[in-house]
């Protein structure tokens, strides 16, 4: 959400996403950005957010505003920092050590989009620079445009390569990993098969453009009743065959092992999470 809307930022504590990012560099004009600045910051003073993550993204290394941007956003109570076109290791080392010496605490995170070729290729490295890595996010309009690739083919078949890079990147680093944005907010069928498409390439969840899209996105990510059902099942017979000394169990016919309960267990603690920030959205 634009930094310099003041009805979105507002909006933004009614809404039912699990972060909420405040954008201080592309959704906001050049002559906009310190007044875009104090509205965040502002914002985030009065609170209303509950357990929502908030992320603040702001102006790339080399701009006038990057500096500041991020000495801000140390004191600012997010719990990350976006950094655009991420490009190489040294951007998140230097943004880290930027935050830092601004009092950032412990626990405060970085974002780092990759949208250009370098950033793709360097993906691995970029996800390992820093302990405050957090989570990377594919921003496939500038990536298109670099590789000269179709944007809009349904299929996504130009950025398998640069999906795949950026999924065994984060997994190997065990951050977070976000899909891409899908443009055409009149496209619903659309939207739903790039969530679908997206789950199954391994993506945690999805950048989304405006709030009408967070419900599919909801419910596509999140585990269906089915998925946690069945998780329960494997958790609960994995512990009965524990107890009794073996070390696989079937259920239904289906071996059980480890990996399947690791799975199983993922699952119930994501869907916990989403009840519990359901709890606190309608509390709020």
């Amino acid at each position: 959400m634009p930094g310099a809307n003041a009805r979105a930022l507002k909006k933004g504590r009614s809404l039912a996403a699990d972060v909420l990012i405040m954008d201080l560099e592309d959704g906001v004009l050049p002559e906009a950005k310190v007044e875009a600045r104090g509205r965040v910051l502002g914002f985030l003073a009065e609170g209303g957010y509950g357990a929502r993550e908030i992320v603040i993204r702001v102006n790339g290394v080399g701009t006038p505003w990057f500096e500041d941007d991020l000495a801000a956003v140390a004191k600012s109570g997010a719990d990350a920092a976006m950094l655009p076109k991420v490009e190489d290791p040294a951007t998140v080392t230097h943004a880290a050590a930027a935050l830092e010496a601004a009092g950032a605490p412990v626990g405060m995170g970085i974002w780092c989009m990759l949208e250009t070729p370098r950033g793709i290729l360097d993906a691995r490295l970029i996800a390992n620079a820093h302990p405050r890595m957090a989570a990377l996010t594919l921003g496939t309009a500038d990536l298109s445009k670099a590789l000269q690739a179709d944007l809009h083919a349904p299929d996504r078949l130009p950025l398998l390569t640069s999906i795949g890079l950026c999924v065994l990147a984060a997994r190997e680093a065990d951050v977070a990993v976000l899909d891409a944005p899908h443009f055409d907010l009149s496209d619903d069928a659309g939207f739903e098969r790039s969530c679908r498409q997206g789950r199954s390439f391994g993506f945690d969840g999805k950048s989304l453009l405006h709030p009408k899209t967070i419900a599919v996105a909801n419910a596509i990510f999140g585990p269906s009743e089915a998925d946690i059902e069945w998780a329960r099942r494997i958790a609960t017979a994995w512990r009965e065959a524990a107890a009794g000394g073996k070390g696989v169990t079937l259920v239904d016919g289906k071996l059980i092992e480890a990996l399947h309960v690791e799975e199983a267990e993922r699952t119930l603690a994501l869907a916990e999470g989403i009840a519990a920030l359901e709890r606190r959205v309608e509390g709020a």
